[in-house]
């Protein structure tokens, strides 16, 4: 897949030229789209040849909410959401869904490249990783499919922050890993003093791995510290 195609919707012509002009600048191919609707027409046709997706969380004939749940069932592809609304809870829903990262409005364009940017460079090192397989608890990290396999040997794909933090976490059994270096890996910068995405993606993952989150034994909290991942992983090449 090509890191410089970029599909971008959102209902401000103004906003869209901006973009278009000043990523085609910095090397990267742009579509757009200005709904719903255009979006899911553009993603299928281009779908093999996308490396990003920009949706703006309010548009005419649906939220970009729903269209980032229409891309996670469809595809990894990355994606970073756009929202005018100063609400935490934009934010959050977004990550919920399978978002990779978001950005209020206004922004800067330089900001938004440089997150463009991160993404691309952290997909980019995942296939050369070795070994492929993390197995613990039952559960298996595909590396290159960026997938997890639960006990039941049912596959399903993880979404760029959260395989970015289980990743980060089978890497590193029994060590405590600080907020700022798990936000600097799954966001690609720190966290506010009032952003709590990094403990929202936490809880997501406990549930997909079934770790109680009262009471979690695989993802455990370190108060005042971060997370450390308490079981034993195995590696290898080969299922």
């Amino acid at each position: 897949m090509s890191n410089r195609t970029i599909l971008i919707v959102d209902d401000d012509q103004k906003i869209r030229t901006l973009l278009k002009t000043y990523l085609e600048k910095n090397q990267y191919e742009v579509l757009l789209a200005h709904d719903g609707a255009s979006f899911l027409a553009e993603f299928e046709r281009n779908r093999d040849s996308i490396s990003l997706c920009i949706l703006d969380v309010m548009l005419p004939d649906t939220e970009g909410f729903a269209l980032c749940q229409s891309v996670r069932r469809r595809s990894d592809v990355p994606v970073i959401m756009l929202t005018a609304s100063a609400e935490e809870t934009d934010r959050i829903v977004g990550l919920e869904l399978g978002a990779d990262d978001y950005i209020g409005k206004p922004f800067n364009p330089r900001e938004l490249l440089a997150r463009i940017k991160a993404i691309h460079r952290r997909a980019g090192h995942e296939r050369g990783q070795t070994p492929r397989y993390f197995r613990f608890n039952g559960f298996v990290l595909d590396i290159l499919e960026r997938s997890l396999i639960d006990p039941d040997g049912v596959s399903s794909a993880l979404s760029g922050m959260d395989f970015q933090l289980l990743k980060l976490l089978v890497e590193h059994p029994g060590e405590v890993l600080d907020r700022s270096r798990l936000a600097e890996v799954t966001r690609g910068r720190d966290l506010g003093p009032l952003d709590r995405s990094l403990d929202v993606q936490v809880s997501r993952l406990r549930q997909r791995l079934q770790d109680d989150g009262k009471q979690p034994a695989l993802i455990k909290t370190v108060r005042g510290s971060g997370y450390v991942f308490s079981t034993t992983v195995s590696t290898g090449h080969a299922l």
